[in-house]
């Protein structure tokens, strides 16, 4: 369906862009920083799902018109920042997370927090619309098809590096385990984090 000229062309571009670091990454330090690695690697995987949803919107048409309607756009934007802001208040309040000493925090949980986080960022469909289409030929087939499977590549290119990141900020919250103030100081850190996307998403310009 999609030439290996267009795949040799893309992938290097998608793989740039996902080491770039944004918020995707932020996000997935962050959980890393609170729960460990494995909710790490989840919210990676909840983010890429997200973008997988954006990008089958994209092709589908329905993304463009979100992107035309500031009203809708802002309300998606400010779902995002409500809930981001939540997560900040919930690791500051929790240090360490709700759960009993030892005891894993549910990956699932992770994971809704990221698709959650990936569906509420309004910058992401700017995003598929601008990049993606570069490399879609309604020629060679269905355009639907073609941009799930570039979407593939971006989430499968997300999740190793975001996950990655996430899961070293799991291996150095291991050496703040125990409690106490180093780890009331890494809940405001990650909470800290969590707080900079919102404000980030805040004040996300529609240009």
């Amino acid at each position: 369906m999609i030439a290996l000229s267009t795949l040799v062309a893309f992938v290097p571009a998608a793989l740039a862009l996902n080491i770039t670091p944004g918020a995707d990454m932020m996000f997935c330090l962050g959980q890393g920083l609170k729960s460990g690695p494995r909710p790490a690697v989840a919210a990676s995987l909840g983010v890429a799902a997200g973008g997988m949803v954006h990008v089958a919107l994209a092709g589908l048409g329905v993304a463009a018109v979100v992107a035309t309607q500031p009203g809708l756009f802002d309300i998606i934007r400010w779902v995002g920042v409500a809930y981001l802001l939540y997560l900040a208040w919930g690791a500051i309040m929790h240090p360490g997370g709700p759960e009993a000493p030892g005891q894993a925090v549910p990956a699932r949980r992770a994971f809704r927090a990221g698709l959650m986080v990936s569906l509420t960022n309004p910058k992401v469909i700017l995003f598929v619309l601008a990049f993606v289409p570069q490399f879609i030929h309604p020629e060679a087939g269905s355009v639907l098809g073609q941009f799930l499977i570039f979407g593939a590549i971006i989430g499968l290119g997300g999740v190793l590096i975001n996950g990655g990141v996430g899961v070293f900020a799991g291996r150095a919250r291991s050496l703040f385990a125990g409690g106490g103030a180093a780890a009331r100081w890494m809940s405001r850190i990650t909470g800290g984090i969590f707080a900079g996307l919102a404000l980030r998403l805040a004040f996300l310009e529609r240009a």
